[in-house]
């Protein structure tokens, strides 16, 4: 029996390796995965392989739909009532886990933070458990990373089933947080091996050689990200693309107008326009060539004092999802000075 967790670097493939590899081992499939957009790459890729269709006993889920249709609604849906999903968290202060207006809304919408709390204090655990296995023969939850708070206790739930099952994801891509509601497991992401030690606690074995190299990065971005971030990510492809930091005015003007060149910005990026993305919306995406990351004030200080490493770790995590975009060169520019360009 297959019981993994399987940390993967950016452009790795693990994608791939899911459909490639675990589809094809195991007939009956549920995976579950965070955003949009990985969401949408693991359909689109499922249905190049199987002529346009999803194949049979393959299930896939964004995680909060996962949690509601095939958890909660099973087992809750009569007691509760529940309407729908609000992604927002509760403002009432002084409601009681004891009580449902803890976990609904006044229009009745299960609070997404809560629902995995839910299911535990109604005793509909065991129940998933049980569905889980009589559905599928093997589960993957891809973006692992992204499961944090009282979400990861329910995944430790999950881990206790005897069925074959990989968590796969990137430790460094962890940008978003499903549940960041009262303090469970809020240090989960301040360490590695820590990290790494809850799922081998669990019986789950850490595969950190599968998927270390990147497929999409060059060699020479990948040692930026090496010796800047300090995140450990090597290339499949060689002496390809590289990061170069801009600021001659025609070259950046040059970049700026160039629509085949994406632009990454920390935060607001609509505010631009079209073409440009914020750093971190852009996770799962594998469809840049080159790519301009726009350094805010913070990264910019942080940067000019060789400093990167050193960030926020949910600003380095950001800047790391911008910089591995790209498939060639990256460009850095100083968001501010492109600005006054811009005028």
């Amino acid at each position: 029996m297959d019981k993994k967790l399987m940390l993967a670097v950016a452009g790795a493939g693990k994608t791939t390796y899911i459909i490639n590899k675990v589809c094809a081992e195991y007939k009956k499939v549920l995976i579950i995965t965070y955003t949009d957009a990985n969401y949408n790459n693991i359909i689109s890729r499922l249905r190049e392989r199987n002529d346009g269709v999803i194949p049979e006993g393959i299930s896939v889920f964004k995680y909060f739909t996962f949690l509601y249709r095939f958890c909660y609604k099973p087992f809750l849906s009569d007691y509760v009532g529940a309407r729908g999903i609000n992604y927002e968290s509760n403002k009432n202060r002084y409601a009681k886990s004891t009580n449902l207006d803890y976990y609904l809304d006044s229009g009745d919408r299960l609070y997404s933070n809560r629902i995995s709390l839910l299911l535990d204090k109604t005793d509909a655990i065991k129940d998933v458990q049980n569905r889980i296995k009589k559905y599928f023969d093997c589960i993957v939850f891809d973006e692992v990373q992204d499961i944090s708070g009282r979400d990861f206790s329910f995944l430790e739930e999950v881990m206790k089933i005897d069925m074959n099952m990989f968590y796969v994801g990137d430790f460094y891509q962890h940008t978003y947080n499903t549940s960041a509601d009262g303090n469970v497991n809020t240090s989960l992401f301040d360490n590695l091996v820590k990290y790494v030690e809850r799922f081998q606690k669990a019986g789950i074995t850490y595969d950190d050689k599968t998927l270390i190299k990147s497929w999409r990065c060059g060699e020479p971005v990948c040692k930026y990200v090496r010796e800047k971030l300090g995140i450990n990510i090597y290339s499949n492809k060689g002496e390809q693309g590289g990061v170069e930091f801009v600021d001659s005015d025609d070259k950046i003007n040059e970049i700026w107008l160039n629509p085949e060149i994406v632009k990454l910005h920390y935060q607001k990026a609509s505010t631009f326009g079209s073409g440009h993305r914020n750093w971190g919306d852009t996770k799962g995406e594998d469809c840049y060539q080159d790519v301009c990351v726009l350094l805010n004030k913070t990264t910019m200080q942080a940067y000019k004092k060789g400093n990167l490493q050193n960030l926020a770790a949910s600003t380095r995590n950001k800047l790391y999802v911008a910089i591995t975009r790209a498939k060639g060169n990256v460009y850095l520019i100083e968001e501010d000075y492109a600005k006054k360009l811009e005028r």
